[in-house]
């Protein structure tokens, strides 16, 4: 069954990769060099992808060039609503296939679901309208769905949402002079702030996460400022996803540069209302927890250094007991110039705080709603939640169109009297039995391959090697990791 599933996602991938390009299938009596009369067509610079749909502005479509290459979708990027042009739609979306392949998943526990193969299959539709300058309506559906996924957890919420509203909400805006502009915006909405290390819409998983509620959101002096209060909208995966109004998600959320200077800096505030009772390390009852923090990113002049460095406190109540938590996130890279493959070398360290004793006040860090694979390894079974890791790794373009990356995470827990929580908050291992504080190790590999603007493939490997605690703890086989996806944007 693996092997046929591995086929059926390998198989498109070869035709392509194999498939001859316009110029290896002209025939050989086709001219090398163009007539002298032929003149180059002007060029013309479509937006680029981006995840957040609701970013790119396809109104430059008004104006092609005549005689600028053309693009199979470009009848929908920008359809006029009136004679004038100033009302006008876009729409568009994407299709996802990813295949996975697992074996010890869990480390092996439970015994029989932790070696699986299956397929996770999602797709997009969105429409963008805009009525003048100031008022702007966005929707955007989604289908996700999971084929015999038959791993501990069975098909989850990660997995599968059969159909449902990703996104619905309206921009209002007002220029306040100046430079100075207020975005107001209600509705279903996804959050991408920052670096993701604490708020993520995770685009990884195959459902993604949203929210229901009101956003104001100030361009102004060089800063934006986002300030939200929200209700987070779980998977409901066969009926519409209601949002929860028991947790309430709420904050500001500031990034720019102060005058006159080249650091990139990040300043915020959220806010974590949960009513239904929460369990950290002994310590159970409704969570109120505030994070402030900041982050300061950028380059080191032209010398080729880059840095990432983000810190955040925590505070507030979890029942009796109260919060006081902390997170240090950093990357520091290295770019050399003029070397083969532009590569980039970087080395991170991060740090989240655990509880150094059960029951009573908490000291466990929350990590709330994190793009977790990201930094802490592809296999998800560590979180940012009393964990400590230290990372390396490099990215090379050995082709103009293909990227590698490989990453090693050395993992241990902060408090060796707390447990061990994945990339979703969940308990992996319990203290308790377990002393020692070593997780583990892992490594990832990643290749990805643009075959052109819409077209993308993404292959990976991940090995966790399992440390002292988790044999500790119970069953200890190291996980064994797998993917190749191939998406496809319009």
């Amino acid at each position: 069954m693996r092997t046929t599933y591995a086929l059926c996602v390998a198989a498109p991938l070869v035709a392509l990769i194999a498939a001859p390009s316009p110029a290896q299938s002209m025939p050989d009596t086709a001219p090398a060099t163009a007539p002298a009369a032929e003149t180059a067509a002007p060029s013309f610079d479509r937006p680029k992808y981006k995840f957040l749909r609701w970013m790119e502005d396809w109104s430059v479509m008004d104006d092609i060039p005549p005689g600028a290459p053309t693009d199979f979708w470009d009848p929908i990027k920008f359809v006029p609503l009136n004679e004038d042009g100033s009302n006008w739609a876009s729409f568009g979306g994407h299709a996802r296939l990813r295949f996975e392949d697992w074996q010890n998943f869990g480390f092996g526990m439970p015994t029989g679901r932790n070696d699986d193969a299956h397929v996770l299959w999602r797709m997009t539709l969105h429409g963008d309208f805009h009525f003048g300058e100031n008022l702007r309506a966005f929707f955007e559906g989604k289908s996700a769905i999971a084929n015999n996924r038959d791993l501990a957890g069975g098909r989850r919420g990660l997995d599968v949402d059969s159909l449902d509203l990703e996104q619905a909400f309206v921009d209002i805006g007002f220029d306040l002079g100046g430079d100075a502009r207020l975005t107001v915006r209600p509705g279903r909405q996804q959050l991408l702030l920052g670096k993701q290390r604490l708020v993520s819409p995770l685009a990884w998983s195959n459902t993604m996460r949203r929210w229901d509620g009101v956003s104001a959101i100030l361009n102004a002096w060089d800063w934006k400022i986002h300030g939200f209060w929200t209700q987070f909208a779980p998977v409901q995966k066969y009926s519409f996803n209601d949002p929860d109004a028991q947790t309430q998600f709420f904050g500001v959320y500031a990034t720019g540069k102060f005058r006159d200077s080249s650091v990139g800096t990040d300043l915020y505030f959220l806010g974590l209302d949960r009513d239904d009772p929460r369990t950290f390390n002994g310590t159970t009852g409704p969570e109120e927890r505030y994070t402030i923090g900041g982050r300061l990113f950028g380059k080191c002049g032209d010398s080729g250094f880059d840095y990432d460095f983000e810190g955040a406190y925590q505070f507030g109540e979890v029942g009796p007991g109260d919060v006081n938590a902390f997170m240090i996130g950093s990357q520091f890279g290295y770019k050399p110039t003029d070397w083969w493959g532009a590569p980039r070398f970087f080395i991170g360290y991060d740090y989240a705080s655990g509880d150094d004793a059960p029951g009573g006040d908490v000291e466990t860090f929350n990590h709330l709603f994190p793009l977790g694979h990201a930094y802490l390894g592809y296999i998800d079974v560590v979180g940012r939640q009393n964990a400590i890791d230290f990372n390396l790794g490099a990215t090379l373009k050995p082709m103009e169109k293909m990227t590698v990356g490989i990453t090693g995470h050395f993992f241990w827990r902060a408090e060796d009297t707390d447990a061990l929580y994945n990339a979703g908050g969940g308990v992996v291992r319990a203290p308790g039995i377990g002393t020692d504080s070593e997780i583990g190790q892992e490594i990832d590999l990643t290749v990805k391959y643009a075959f052109d603007r819409h077209l993308t493939a993404l292959f990976g490997y991940s090995y966790f090697f399992a440390g002292d605690f988790i044999s500790q703890t119970g069953p200890a086989d190291d996980i064994n990791f797998f993917y190749t996806q191939l998406q496809y944007t319009f």
